[in-house]
């Protein structure tokens, strides 16, 4: 069955405010897919259009091929999990999986067989006679995803449904989320603003700003080669040094950074010799002895944050610009102290130099 979505250059407006600029993009049937970006960036917007709680100013939403525009919510192949869950408080377990099919005018035996094959699904078989309230966060949690999946939709949409739990439950149930899509098959939208959540359980994440799309890919594409410089800041952490392009050479451009010298970064496209540009390099791509074909940033350490199994240091350069650096635990040394100069070296081809960068 084709569960794919499609938003067909779709436009949402409130009277003068564009809240999501124009946009093409196709999820693919069974795709674990994911919206990433700040609130307000118009990722819940989206949500809403694909729901049918909205209908797009200009352009159309389909869904396995087919239109939805003036489709309601009720009628359409898909279901949703809110952030506060909206499960049923006075009724069971089992009630609260079986509500929709209920609803649909299904026959009790058959409600029953689906509400047990769902709790075995989310690891929950034999809860069906509890009440909600006797239930732990994650729980609750995997009962939301199994009452939207009793009506058995083509696709499920996830707005933020892990935000209100504790770190630690968030990363059991991303694995949790995962793998009950795997075995389901059924296309999952998720939106969040979350980077762990959206790198750990995604095929493929659209980063948004402000109502547009700014990169899609699969996460390793996006922390690797990020395209934009909203996508460099907002996705992981980020160093940008700014500067200007001299000079282009196999892929490598080359940056006027004043006081700091001539520093390198692979180039993306779109940048030429003499645009401002930026460089940004992740905090586990600095060392702090030099070796071959490395290049250098004398810095002086400004704060030294011991956390774990990793040391974040905070330095300071010669252009004042506060640099992060993560290295692991074992290479603390007592050197490492507020005020120590330290030779920040890095590889060319672990940074990306990204033009007309705003965002650092």
């Amino acid at each position: 069955m084709d569960s794919s979505v499609h938003l067909d250059n779709v436009v949402m407006e409130f009277g003068d405010f564009t809240a999501i600029q124009k946009t093409d993009l196709k999820i693919e049937s069974g795709e674990f897919f994911s919206f990433l970006g700040p609130s307000g960036c118009g990722k819940t917007t989206i949500l809403n259009m694909i729901s049918g709680f909205l209908d797009p100013t200009h352009g159309d939403v389909k869904i396995g091929g087919q239109g939805m525009r003036g489709v309601p919510a009720n009628k359409r192949p898909t279901s949703m999990i809110f952030q506060n869950l909206a499960l049923f408080p006075l009724m069971t377990v089992a009630e609260n999986i079986e509500f929709g099919l209920e609803v649909r005018g299904v026959s009790k035996g058959e409600r029953k067989k689906a509400s047990d094959r769902l709790l075995e699904l989310v690891a929950l078989e034999g809860s069906g006679t509890k009440k909600v309230s006797e239930l732990s966060g994650g729980q609750k949690q995997r009962i939301a995803i199994a009452r939207a999946l009793a009506v058995e939709p083509q696709v499920l949409l996830l707005d933020e449904p892990l935000s209100a739990l504790d770190l630690k439950l968030r990363q059991h149930m991303r694995i949790e989320l995962k793998e009950i899509q795997r075995k389901t098959g059924i296309t999952f939208i998720y939106i969040t603003h979350d980077q762990g959540e959206a790198l750990t359980m995604s095929d493929r994440v659209a980063v948004m700003s402000a109502g547009k799309i700014q990169q899609v890919a699969d996460p390793i594409t996006l922390y690797r080669d990020p395209k934009t410089a909203f996508v460099a800041s907002f996705v992981g952490e980020n160093n940008g040094i700014k500067g200007c392009v001299t000079q282009l050479n196999n892929g490598i451009a080359d940056l006027d950074c004043g006081v700091l010298g001539h520093l390198q970064g692979r180039v993306q496209s779109g940048v030429n010799v003499g645009d401002n540009a930026t460089l940004f390099i992740r905090p586990e791509h600095f060392r702090l002895a030099a070796e071959n074909n490395m290049l250098t940033i004398p810095s002086a350490i400004e704060e030294v944050n011991f956390e774990g199994s990793y040391l974040t240091l905070n330095a300071n350069t010669q252009a004042q610009t506060s640099l992060s650096i993560q290295l692991g635990s074992h290479q603390y040394t007592d050197s490492l102290v507020k005020g120590a100069p330290v030779s920040l070296s890095y590889r060319a081809e672990d940074a990306v130099v990204i033009g007309g960068a705003d965002h650092v």
